[in-house]
């Protein structure tokens, strides 16, 4: 059952219309990264995500994301819509965040501007932020999108989305 959409303020989108299958569009804000007390990833020109009930995934260009910081690791999920995604560790110093961040080195046709660029779940890292504007991440432990201030919901990940 699709929960009410909250109405989107002046500036703010709703998930509720983005679109499914999902959208892939690049922008200009800048979008950084923060773990272990360093910045670990930084751009101008992220990738976002957008599907119908989630916040927006952002991905980064390889070349942003401060070299050592992620470590391969043997782990793969499929995504009907974007393929089989690759997951890394985070690792900065004694610090290790358990496969933190993933990228599709294939991606599916449609989905082209995310191959080999990075996504970070906000939740293990100590910040995220996009265009100055502190994340929250998006609930529950699957997902990986990032809520800002100009994003409203319901998100899929909170108790009782698993219908959606």
């Amino acid at each position: 059952m699709r929960p009410t959409p909250i109405p989107p303020r002046p500036g703010q989108e709703s998930v509720w219309d983005y679109p499914r299958p999902p959208r892939v569009e690049p922008i200009r804000k800048q979008c950084e990264v923060c773990f272990a007390g360093q910045t670990i990833a930084i751009t101008l020109a992220p990738v976002r995500v957008l599907e119908t009930s989630h916040p927006p995934n952002y991905y980064f260009p390889l070349d942003s994301v401060v070299p050592g910081a992620l470590w391969p690791i043997d782990k793969t999920t499929f995504c009907e819509w974007k393929g089989v995604a690759s997951y890394f560790d985070v690792v900065r110093g004694d610090h290790l965040a358990p496969a933190a961040a993933w990228t599709y080195h294939d991606p599916n046709p449609g989905f082209e501007l995310i191959r080999d660029y990075i996504a970070f779940y906000p939740k293990p890292m100590e910040v995220c932020l996009v265009g100055g504007d502190f994340v929250r991440p998006q609930p529950g432990g699957f997902y990986g999108g990032w809520i800002t201030a100009d994003v409203v919901g319901p998100f899929k990940g909170e108790p009782g989305s698993e219908g959606w």
